[in-house]
Order: structure tokens, then C-alpha cells, then sequence
């Protein structure tokens, strides 16, 4: 996706492509830069297709969409605050994308309530502020398959603290932001 002006990204491969999505201007609302969503699915190319991906913290809904145009059989979309997740639905509506479900809710109650739900692919972009990630864990892992991945996106000074049986193959850092994909395993004792 590319940005396309003040407001707005742009869907860059796949079925969506060329497809602009507004962004609603929110406190903490900061789409992942182009060239990191650009590396990122670049990583992914192989690990979409047919699979079911969670955006936990959708915000833009850039990753979600991406994910979507680039034949991601189901894509559910969590996201807070209910201006950016009535955006979501209109650009679903507007683009005609099927295979996607945008649920406007708390995200840490959400994965609680679901725990029987089972993803291949999570995007982890938290408002940067936030201290959620000793609570977001435990409530996540119960919710991937094994060998899913997981995109997780912080503060370029935040700490990474993943869990056991995550881990790292690829990272990168921007100036004020630093990601990496992972992959889970349940550990043997866990």
C-alpha cells in the first residue's frame, strides 16, 4: 500500500490494488509506513493464500485489506474505536470485499470470548502507547494454529518480550518504529 496524500493508503498488489482507503484521524491511529507493509508482504507472499488472518488492532485496516487483495480466505478485523471501524465497512462495502468480518469491540475482550478460534496469520500494531502486551499473550496464543505467524509493530524504543514457542525469523526498524514476523510453535511443556 502507498500512501496516497494526507489521509489516505493505497492498496499496492492483489485484487485491491490501486484501491485507496481513508484513514480516520485518530489519536494513535498511524498506518504501518509503505515500504514496512511493503517488506512485510513481501515476507508473507508464500504465507496468505487460503489462510485465516486476525488484525487485531485494525485502525486503517491497511493490513487487513492488503491481506484480503492478496487472497487471504478470511480476514476478521478488530478495532475499537467506532468511527475507524464504520470506515472499515464502508471501504468493505465500497471495494466489495467478501471474506472479511469487522468487529467493532475491545480487542483483548474479543480474543477472550474466542478462544476456540484458530488463525494461521495475526497482525499485532498496538497504539504505541499502550501497555497491553503481558495481557494481549496469554489471551492470543490459545488462538493460533501451529505455524501460524505473527506481525508484531512497536516503538523503535520498546522492548521485545515474546512468548515462548514465538519465534523471530525476520525484523526490521524504521526511525520511530521496529517489526518483526514469527512464528509459533506450542512448546512442548506449554
Amino acid at each position: 500500500m502507498r500512501t496516497t496524500g494526507q489521509g489516505h493508503v493505497r492498496i499496492i498488489a492483489g485484487t485491491l490494488r490501486g484501491s485507496k482507503l481513508p484513514v480516520v484521524d485518530r489519536d494513535g491511529l498511524r498506518p504501518t509506513p509503505d515500504r514496512t507493509r511493503e517488506t512485510l508482504f513481501n515476507w508473507l507472499t508464500m504465507k496468505l493464500a487460503g489462510r485465516r488472518v486476525l488484525d487485531v488492532f485494525a485502525g486503517s485496516g491497511a493490513l487487513g485489506f492488503e491481506a484480503a487483495s492478496r487472497g487471504a480466505a478470511e480476514v476478521v478485523l478488530l478495532e475499537h474505536d467506532a468511527s475507524a471501524a464504520a470506515n472499515l465497512r464502508a471501504c468493505q462495502e465500497r471495494l466489495k470485499v467478501t471474506g472479511m468480518r469487522i468487529v467493532q469491540t475491545d480487542a483483548l475482550a474479543w480474543l477472550s470470548a474466542n478462544a476456540g478460534e484458530k488463525f494461521d496469520g495475526v497482525f499485532l500494531d498496538p497504539p504505541f502507547a499502550s501497555a497491553l502486551w503481558s495481557r494481549l499473550w496469554p489471551l492470543l496464543l490459545p488462538l493460533l494454529a501451529d505455524g501460524a505467524w505473527v506481525y508484531v509493530e512497536m516503538a523503535s524504543d520498546a522492548e521485545w518480550d515474546l512468548p515462548p514457542g514465538l519465534q523471530s525469523e525476520k525484523s526490521g526498524k524504521t526511525r520511530h518504529s521496529k517489526y518483526l514476523l514469527a512464528q509459533w510453535h506450542k512448546p512442548v511443556n506449554g
